[in-house]
């Protein structure tokens, strides 16, 4: 009982104790924050990484894709062992390309702008139904109260748009200045003539000296005229004469007039663009104003037309195509935001030659069996590679697809923990260092305890649990601290922004509207156990120094 007595009124009293405490309190609430901090990127990495791939792929990087149809492969597969476990499957076409699109600068001048993006060609419905491609979307979002099914379809808005840009496209490339708009008639007053003109008559012609530019031209029967000149036609032939001695050049033919449809009937419309959907910070990038504050730029609405060039599916050439921004794919992931180009799956199969052909077959598993590492990586990937051939193509999880960015995530957050946690380290330190300084002043105490028949367990057993209630007390308020600092980051971010007048958390590198975070309890309570073991371990030393101590010589010193 008096062990318990002592700890506590140390604690009370001894006003060095509480430098212990907050340095073992500091130490837990940073690596709480941090590791908070770290898995909430982690998670949200992995969901958006879970939602933009499916649960397996299978793929090939030859340029014109799988030999076989994909009808046929996705029947073989739904028909195999491993079928069983699939419950939705989505060919696409992936393939490197480059897009390039035009604005306007402060003048008025057209810029043009090309980005090396990543070009995917989906059926909609099809891929979203194995993954979360339509929570991605800015306009067609389930979440945001759009009711179909995603498509590439313009909105009537953005028709008009896109047909407003194509007359004025006309109107700017003219040749001869402003053309009329498609539809609108052309009236009959153009430079060709309705009727021929006469024939041109060349006769008998007077010198120059004969008389001036002023004067009538003599007749023929002056008898004063020169000899007769006759005119060459080109490619060699005479002109043929006629009976007053005059030549007759024949003139070419005048064209026919214009013949155009009737006022009311317009002309057909062009073709409409096929739709794209842009990675959102393709079509709004974001970028820092002169005060340091993060605004984001419209460079591309529903309706632009973009033209996007790839390698056909042969390799030896290059095919582009025209097509207008229908929906942008927001999924808050900058690298993925920056380079990610939905196009349908027919039309880019068309442009680069593929002949029906796809390059990668997306699958989704039943609910539950995803979560089966052991059953998906050693059983349905396995039977999936059989059924292809690992000649033809590979099959794999999403996360061995992106396994090494993955893994880099994990790496980092281990040796990020482990330098913080040489924080507690120096806590630990402190501890060491302030209980010696108490075992030197408590000369006389633990003299008179051990006069009075305390063993030197016991005595050793007071500043071990002197140590291991610092390490309690540090570790109680630095989870409180820590947890405090997790919930409320985000209001701590603002004001440390408008503190210092620099963007702490940079919005343009992650697109996350906030910082994330994800509190683990077992992280937790792994922390708090590292503390308190940590003031422990390091207050043996002076327990162990007060417990040798002979109670004789502790008075004699004292």
């Amino acid at each position: 009982m008096y062990k318990l007595f002592l700890c506590l009124r140390y604690l009370r009293t001894r006003y060095l104790a509480f430098v212990c405490i907050v340095s073992v309190m500091l130490g837990v609430a940073t690596l709480i924050v941090v590791n908070s901090v770290m898995s909430g990127f982690s998670n949200k990495l992995r969901d958006r990484l879970h939602g933009i791939l499916a649960d397996v792929m299978c793929e090939t990087d030859r340029a014109d894709g799988l030999d076989e149809r994909p009808e046929h492969l996705m029947a073989r597969i739904a028909a195999s062992p491993a079928g069983q476990h699939v419950e939705a499957m989505s060919p696409t076409v992936e393939v490197f390309a480059l897009l390039q699109f035009q604005v306007r600068d402060r003048i008025g001048r057209k810029i043009p702008i090309t980005k090396h993006v990543r070009l995917i060609g989906v059926d909609p419905a099809k891929h979203a139904a194995v993954g979360r491609f339509a929570d991605y979307l800015v306009r067609q979002n389930p979440k945001e109260g759009w009711s179909g099914t995603p498509s590439f379809e313009l909105t009537p808005k953005a028709k008009e748009r896109a047909e407003w840009l194509r007359n004025m496209a006309e109107i700017e490339n003219h040749p001869f200045g402003p053309a009329q708009p498609a539809g609108f008639p052309i009236p009959n007053n153009g430079p060709f003539p309705t009727t021929p003109a006469p024939p041109l008559v060349v006769g008998p012609q007077p010198t120059p000296a004969e008389f001036s530019p002023f004067d009538t031209p003599p007749s023929p029967s002056a008898g004063a005229l020169p000899a007769p000149v006759i005119p060459v036609i080109p490619g060699g032939a005479l002109p043929k004469p006629k009976p007053d001695g005059a030549f007759e050049i024949p003139v070419a033919p005048v064209p026919p007039p214009l013949v155009l449809p009737p006022p009311d009937i317009p002309a057909p419309p062009p073709p409409r663009l096929p739709g794209v959907i842009l990675g959102y910070s393709i079509a709004h990038p974001r970028y820092p104003d002169a005060n340091g504050v993060v605004r984001e730029i419209d460079l591309l609405k529903e309706g632009d037309d973009v033209l996007l060039a790839t390698v056909g599916a042969t390799g030896d050439k290059v095919v582009f195509g025209s097509f207008a921004v229908c929906d942008c794919f927001k999924s808050d992931m900058s690298e993925y935001d920056g380079s990610f180009v939905y196009v349908p799956l027919e039309e880019l199969q068309r442009m680069r030659g593929m002949d029906g052909r796809v390059n990668v077959i997306q699958m989704k598993l039943k609910d539950g069996v995803a979560k089966d590492s052991w059953l998906v990586n050693k059983s349905i990937v396995p039977d999936l590679q059989s059924l292809v051939g690992p000649e033809e193509a590979r099959v794999m999880t999403w996360q061995q697809h992106q396994g090494p960015l993955l893994a880099a995530i994990d790496i980092e957050r281990k040796i990020l923990n482990i330098l913080l946690f040489m924080i507690v380290g120096v806590s630990g330190f402190s501890v060491l260092a302030i209980f010696s300084m108490i075992v030197s002043e408590k000369y006389r105490d633990i003299g008179v305890l051990k006069s009075l028949g305390a063993s030197n367990q016991g005595v050793m057993s007071i500043f071990l649990s002197y140590g291991l209630l610092l390490g309690l007390v540090g570790s109680l308020l630095g989870t409180v601290l820590g947890l405090l600092i997790t919930e409320y980051i985000n209001e701590l971010e603002a004001a440390l922004s408008m503190l210092t007048g620099q963007q702490i958390f940079d919005r343009s590198i992650y697109y996350f509207d906030k910082i994330p975070t994800n509190v683990e309890p077992l992280s937790i309570v792994i922390i708090n156990a590292g503390a308190v073991i940590t003031a422990v371990l390091f207050s043996v030393l002076p327990a162990f120094r007060a417990a040798r101590l002979h109670p004789v010589r502790a008075l004699r010193f004292e």
